[in-house]
């Protein structure tokens, strides 16, 4: 991807995505709708508070990198904000809809994604969700990666890339084993430093009590 955006700049346009199919009545969005649809609390990952200055600051750079327009219609008196995503990148209605859930939600499974985009557009089944993250995840400039399975988890979940590679971590299962290993190591440590103190006391007492038995031979 050679546009890459901030966690801001994500949620903006994931926003104007949304609500272009879920509010059309209402789209495009002021800057007060746009702000309360970054900071609802339901189909959103992670839930944030944007002041209406950052929430400027990102459309500005959007705006700048050519996925965001300022529109002014005759029958309101503020500017209207709408995205021109899918026109920029060439993507499919269906590829949006994933995106825009990627986007909003985080990280999901298949079968995640296929039953948080039926607002945005309706999938027959799985197989079809399956089909646009591949599509989404192969070419020159892929724009989603599957992420390493999640200990506990069957299917591995899907990212977007505008905002870069992700930082990818080992599985947690890897990582609680490695910690077990060190505790026991660490234990095994304690001891063998234990028994290690309790053999030079052993040392020393049968020192002493040699010495107290040859002191005790001479006055007898």
């Amino acid at each position: 991807m050679d546009i890459v955006l901030t966690d801001v700049e994500v949620r903006i346009l994931g926003c104007l995505i949304e609500k272009e199919t879920t509010t059309p009545d209402y789209y495009p969005l002021t800057l007060k709708a746009l702000t309360n649809a970054c900071n609802q609390k339901s189909n959103r990952e992670p839930v944030i508070s944007y002041e209406e200055t950052t929430v400027v600051r990102g459309l500005e750079s959007l705006q700048q990198k050519e996925l965001v327009q300022k529109i002014y219609k005759a029958d309101s008196r503020v500017p209207k904000y709408q995205h021109v995503f899918s026109e920029k990148l060439g993507l499919s209605r269906e590829k949006v809809a994933v995106m825009c859930v990627l986007m909003l939600r985080g990280p999901q499974t298949a079968g995640e994604v296929r039953g948080r985009s039926e607002r945005l557009h309706r999938f027959e089944g799985l197989n079809e969700i399956e089909d646009v993250l591949n599509e989404l995840m192969s070419g020159g400039e892929p724009m989603v990666v599957k992420l390493p399975r999640q200990a506990g988890r069957k299917e591995r979940r899907c990212m977007h890339l505008l905002s870069g590679e992700p930082e990818i971590k080992e599985p947690e299962l890897a990582v609680t084993e490695e910690a077990a290993i060190h505790q026991v190591r660490a234990e095994n440590e304690r001891i063998e430093k234990l028994e290690h103190e309790l053999s030079c006391l052993r040392k020393e007492f049968n020192e002493l009590k040699d010495e107290f038995d040859n002191l005790k031979s001479q006055l007898e």
